[in-house]
């Protein structure tokens, strides 16, 4: 807490016993009125304007009273009148931090402790704006990677065997493209609202799939809800994918929204492996290709925040069965 400098007085003509400018305002300043006392100190200024102690208290008043620019500029002007008392810095450093800049604010409480080694006040003051620049970093970074979303660099592996399953690049190129979108919209979803929805995502043929009749995204929330459900709804896929003239699909579904991961416990070198993570699973379909992710998720400074995806064994922990009828490599 801010607090005014007491010391002599400035504006007692009459030498008797009536308070100072300055005595006045501390009295404002102390029952908490710091419109008061920010006048009162600025009367004192005028007829006193070298007296650093008047700008400290100054700006205290208007620290108080979130006129920050103000009290910044009265905190330079004390340290200029006066360069080596540790209180200008201890002042500026207050008020930076209301300002959150913390690295400056830093900067001035370690010069006041250079100028006052013993003072208790300034070393928890740089105890605490020191966690502050941490924490300030850290939301930094939480944001930039909650901002920057980039799939392409985890799935890079996946160009190679998607490559060796299909001749025409143009082909598989676009089953990579389309499996990115998908997982990068997820993470936003997930990152706006702790939240995806159980759906599948068709890449359909451009030039062979009826789109007045077929839609790209087929919900299915009802999916997991007893086998009776899943097995209804992995048959209805299949035909989907069939009668859409489909390239591939993509499920994405929450954790939270099935069982399996309880059911996987106990499994051996099969053993499910992440269930303190809340998060999302993504199951890649083509006719050649089958792969299965989990994007973890934890809180970050109150804030969702996805994790790397990680690669399962598709053959342990498949959410669905196969969609596409299997097309071999031709030998």
């Amino acid at each position: 807490m801010a607090e005014a400098e007491t010391g002599s007085a400035t504006g007692n003509s009459g030498g008797g016993p009536e308070p100072s400018l300055k005595d006045k305002g501390n009295e404002f300043f102390k029952a908490g009125n710091y419109l008061k006392a920010a006048a009162l100190y600025t009367q004192a200024i005028k007829l006193d304007p070298s007296n650093h102690a008047l700008y400290s208290n100054r700006a205290a008043a208007f620290l108080h009273l979130v006129k920050l620019n103000k009290a910044l500029a009265d905190a330079e002007m004390t340290i200029k009148l006066s360069p080596q008392w540790e209180k200008g810095y201890f002042r500026k450093g207050c008020i930076l931090e209301a300002m959150e800049k913390y690295d400056d604010a830093l900067s001035a409480f370690q010069t006041a402790l250079q100028y006052n080694p013993q003072s208790a006040e300034v070393s928890r003051k740089i105890k605490r704006v020191s966690q502050l620049v941490k924490d300030k970093k850290r939301a930094q970074e939480v944001e930039k990677k909650r901002s920057n979303i980039d799939m392409t660099k985890h799935l890079d592996k996946l160009k190679s065997e998607l490559s060796e399953k299909y001749g025409s690049e143009e082909c598989w190129k676009d089953i990579f493209s389309f499996l990115v979108e998908t997982m990068e919209d997820a993470v936003r979803s997930w990152h706006e609202t702790s939240n995806v929805d159980a759906k599948v995502y068709y890449l359909l043929d451009k030039e062979k799939t009826d789109t007045e009749k077929y839609a790209p995204i087929v919900n299915i929330d009802k999916a997991f809800e007893s086998p009776h459900t899943h097995g209804d709804c992995y048959q209805f896929l299949r035909k989907y994918a069939e009668d859409s003239v489909s390239q591939a699909a993509c499920l994405v579904t929450p954790k939270s929204l099935i069982s399996y991961p309880q059911v996987w416990k106990g499994q051996g070198s099969r053993k499910w492996k992440h269930g303190q993570y809340d998060g999302f699973f993504v199951q890649l379909e083509t006719p050649s290709l089958r792969k299965l992710w989990f994007v973890p998720s934890s809180s970050e400074l109150g804030r969702p925040l996805c994790r790397d995806p990680e690669v399962l064994d598709i053959t342990a922990h498949e959410l669905l069965p196969r969609i596409f009828k299997e097309k071999l490599l031709s030998t």
